[in-house]
């Protein structure tokens, strides 16, 4: 799997906390090996979102995917609920 980061996805990720950035990591590990996996609680997005996923990080954050081909998926935007404003 490809995986790519849109600028705002950086720019979000780098006001993390370290804590958070280690999970996220953990969690990118997971979905590079299944996007489905339960763990993930993988989820379309509706609304201005149409068209997108997203799957938790833990129970406050999340990130914001898309798939770009079969393989090929582009990490939008990480952050709390805020980010699906």
């Amino acid at each position: 799997m490809e995986l790519y980061y849109s600028p705002k996805f950086i720019k979000s990720f780098r006001k993390l906390s370290t804590d958070i950035k280690i999970l996220a990591e953990k969690k990118e590990k997971i979905f590079v090996k299944n996007p489905r996996d339960p763990r993930l609680r993988t989820h379309k997005l509706h609304g201005d979102f149409a068209g997108f996923l997203a799957f938790s990080v833990n129970k406050n954050y999340r990130i914001i995917f898309d798939f770009l081909g079969e393989n090929i998926v582009r990490f939008y935007d990480i952050g709390t609920h805020e980010i699906y404003k």
